[in-house]
């Protein structure tokens, strides 16, 4: 019987060397993109962040009181992250356009360019709610278990998750799947608290509106008010205030410029 099992063995191991090697998982780095431009102090991965680094699956973005983070994604979206404010890039294939973000706090504007691969998707999370986009301009800040999703241009989606509700809505909800679409001039807040009176409808309040634009904005020069973005702010208010939410898409450029804090350094171009 020993020798049995000792002749069963080579001839197992004799069949095992033959056969080609099996591929083994990719363990390297994959690629999403790459910080463009910065307002010191910001990390990724808890390391001082820099201008023209890389950006990599699962990296983690974070920025302190003072500091803000503009991102290029490889599909030519951009991310610009606001003060205090944490994102983590969990998943970004250009070629297949399957993107998935995550953001536990703070503030963030995202460019998004139109998904037009079969099965694409652009996604982003908060502790309680998902924002899915086809391609889209639009903003979004967590804060006290709130979430508030403020769309400047196109349309994306917003899904409360873990109970939470939405209130002070000005998109088109969707009972059956719990949803709501939130158009150019529309936002929509996503909350576990509910007021006494309710949630009531509610258009964008133009301060509201004007404060996600500077919240998130890294001007070319720090301390230069450029008068045509602040015309371009005060032509957006109005229009929401009146309804017009197409006027929204005048003026949106990519990176679109503002103000910031004087004297505060900024690190890289748009």
């Amino acid at each position: 019987m020993n020798m049995f099992r000792r002749i069963t063995v080579i001839v197992l191991s004799s069949l095992m060397a033959a056969l080609p090697a099996m591929p083994q998982p990719q363990t390297g780095n994959q690629p999403a993109g790459e910080i463009n431009a910065l307002i010191p102090a910001a990390t990724r991965n808890s390391q001082p962040a820099k201008v023209k680094e890389d950006l990599n699956w699962n990296d983690l973005l974070q920025t302190q009181h003072s500091g803000r983070v503009r991102a290029g994604l490889k599909d030519g979206s951009i991310l610009s992250l606001g003060s205090d404010s944490e994102l983590r890039i969990v998943q970004h294939d250009s070629a297949s356009q399957q993107t998935s973000l995550e953001m536990d706090f703070g503030k963030i504007r995202s460019q998004v360019v139109k998904i037009n691969k079969p099965g694409g998707k652009f996604e982003m999370k908060t502790p309680n709610a998902v924002i899915g986009v086809i391609g889209t301009d639009f903003y979004v800040g967590f804060e006290s278990n709130t979430t508030t999703v403020i769309c400047y241009k196109g349309k994306v989606s917003v899904t409360p998750t873990n109970g939470a509700h939405t209130g002070n809505n000005s998109g088109q909800s969707n009972a059956a799947s719990n949803s709501v679409t939130v158009s150019a001039g529309q936002m929509v807040v996503v909350t576990s608290e509910i007021p006494p009176a309710g949630f009531q409808p509610s258009d964008t309040p133009p301060a509201t509106l004007q404060a996600s634009l500077t919240d998130t904005d890294i001007p070319t020069n720090a301390g230069d008010v450029h008068t045509g973005h602040t015309l371009r702010w005060v032509v957006i208010g109005t229009a929401v205030a009146v309804g017009l939410g197409v006027g929204l898409g005048v003026g949106l450029t990519r990176g679109g410029g503002g103000t910031t804090k004087p004297g505060a350094p900024v690190t890289g171009a748009p």
